[in-house]
């Protein structure tokens, strides 16, 4: 008898993890080792048959206690300790309801049972990224996307098998792809399924395989793949292209092709939701008398006047003149923020023109100064 491993070592536990860490642990094993995820490597559904067993043990308190006593002769009837008929399977009947319960009764195949291995499964979904700039995620644009994908071989048209030539049904699963056993024990017969090793786990006997594509039915190729990005996408949003991922099996349909989009930043304009944001210098004497000013936009310049005494820090907005909104016609806003810039450099001749007009105001020309020194004042003689 080949020595069984230690249950919290499958799981990947600690020996005294609580429960929901059982439970997390085991969600995760059975999923990243689930046979329909891997259906060309039949060794699956025996690391998965562990994991179940594992887990039916760890996660009921009884046979977790005689397990940590006795190790697998407490639970195993193989070993002589006094389980309840698991046999390594936790008293299912078969490999189909393991997958149910793990799966709330729906395996990958789309049903309460395992698919046939004959059966069309759908293809993968691939993954690509396009860089686009700031103004063509504004506008949309149509881009053509070099893509690896898995596509029906040309020379079998997906048989497998060399032109001429047929796969035959394998004779011992009949097509199925498994073969159940049984497994007596002291408390009653166990069924489990198992891949048919004459076919391993094909359904099919392949005994010319085409010199293409080696016997899979399928090739790997680059394609070239046209792409619609919609206006208004922004950065790290996801495009779903439909059918151009991975071809299916046994007829199955194609999977889909994922785009990340990433869109570069712009010198001048900044993206929130579908507003965008912008920020506008103007001179001393254009805040101070007020004047008609330029200002960009993703459609073109636009005149905006400002008013007089203008301050740092004003902002305004232009209605519609942000992103449009994506799959929809309205847009987002325009916020402009005005700077005044302190000018630098200034010959004599202008320090004292300078100087000369600064002695001509009052205070009634500073507001906020006027109204910060009456706060002051107010705040010292309280």
């Amino acid at each position: 008898m080949a020595e069984k491993r230690d249950y919290y070592e499958i799981l990947g536990i600690q020996k005294g993890a609580t429960e929901d860490e059982i439970k997390k642990a085991f969600r995760k094993k059975a999923r990243e080792n689930h046979p329909d995820l891997h259906p060309d490597d039949p060794s699956y559904v025996e690391k998965f048959q562990e994991i179940n067993e594992a887990n039916e043990v760890l996660s009921d308190p009884e046979k977790r206690a005689r397990y940590d006593q006795f190790g697998h002769a407490g639970v195993d009837p193989s070993y002589g300790g006094g389980a309840d008929g698991m046999g390594g399977f936790g008293g299912f009947a078969d490999m189909d309801d393991i997958l149910g319960s793990i799966f709330g009764g729906f395996g990958f195949g789309g049903g309460s049972k395992r698919s046939n291995a004959n059966a069309p499964r759908r293809g993968s979904d691939i993954q690509e990224s396009v860089s686009i700039s700031f103004m063509e995620a504004c506008t949309g644009k149509k881009q053509d996307i070099r893509v690896n994908r898995m596509c029906v071989c040309e020379s079998c048209k997906g048989s497998g098998a060399e032109a001429g030539s047929t796969p035959d049904i394998c004779p011992d699963c009949q097509g199925r792809g498994s073969v159940k056993t049984t497994q007596r024990t002291p408390f009653g017969a166990i069924s489990s399924s198992k891949p048919c090793p004459h076919c391993g786990g094909k359904g099919k006997i392949i005994k010319n395989p085409c010199a293409k594509c080696r016997g899979v039915g399928r090739v790997r190729v680059q394609k070239t793949v046209s792409i619609d990005i919609p206006a208004g996408i922004d950065d790290g949003q996801t495009l779903r292209v439909g059918g151009q991922g991975d071809c299916g099996a046994n007829g199955g349909p194609n999977g889909d092709l994922l785009v990340g989009i990433n869109v570069k930043s712009h010198p001048i304009f900044r993206r929130e939701g579908y507003d965008i944001h912008c920020d506008i210098p103007v001179t001393y004497m254009e805040a101070v008398l007020g004047a008609e000013i330029t200002v960009p936009t993703i459609d073109g310049d636009v005149k905006y006047t400002i008013a007089e005494g203008t301050q740092t820090g004003t902002i305004f907005r232009l209605k519609g003149k942000g992103v449009q909104r994506l799959h929809r016609t309205d847009r987002g806003n325009q916020y402009v923020k005005i700077y005044v810039e302190v000018p630098k450099n200034l010959s004599k001749k202008q320090k004292d023109l300078l100087k000369q007009f600064e002695a001509s105001l009052t205070e009634k020309n500073y507001a906020k100064r006027q109204s910060f020194f009456e706060k002051l004042r107010s705040k010292l003689d309280f």
